[in-house]
């Protein structure tokens, strides 16, 4: 099977999921920093899609905080190492980039790290909405510090809001 995609609402605006046969291979907002070079034909069938789509809805409804959906990850050996790392990030949690970096055993690292964060092109399921700067201050998303701002917050006890202003 070839790459397919499908829009899909969202509480924080359309998402475009891309698959291959193998697993999920993007997850982009409307206006991504680092849209994909080719997205596919539009499919309304494909099971990974589908499964991507379903566990989405349930994170966005609260009822899922990691998902199983297989992934597809493209990229160089050291941007996949860090979407590795940023999946152990637990839902609700924080790291900082010089965390990532640290953990990866690479402690200088943090510009190279912060790099391949932002060309995560599974935004969500790979969550690299809950990396911050080194003052603890939202930093660069592709989506937009506004969307990344609303993920941390969804994330959030709801007692407790995280960047109201």
């Amino acid at each position: 099977m070839s790459r397919g995609f499908r829009q899909i609402p969202s509480p924080i605006g359309p998402l475009t999921l891309v698959a291959e046969s193998e697993g999920l291979c993007g997850v982009y907002f409307e206006a991504h920093q680092h849209p994909p070079r080719y997205i596919g034909i539009e499919r309304e069938d494909d099971p990974i899609i589908e499964l991507a789509n379903r566990e989405l809805q349930e994170y966005f409804d609260r009822r899922r905080e990691r998902f199983s959906v297989p992934l597809y990850l493209e990229g160089t050996d050291f941007q996949i190492k860090v979407w590795q790392q940023l999946q152990q990030i637990d839902f609700g949690e924080t790291l900082r980039y010089r965390d990532i970096a640290e953990n990866m055993e690479h402690p200088f690292a943090v510009r190279a790290v912060g790099a391949a964060i932002g060309k995560n092109p599974l935004s969500i399921i790979i969550p690299c909405h809950r990396v911050l700067g080194s003052d603890g201050s939202l930093t660069g998303f592709a989506g937009g510090t506004d969307r990344k701002r609303w993920l941390l917050n969804h994330e959030r006890p709801l007692q407790m809001s995280l960047f109201e202003f």
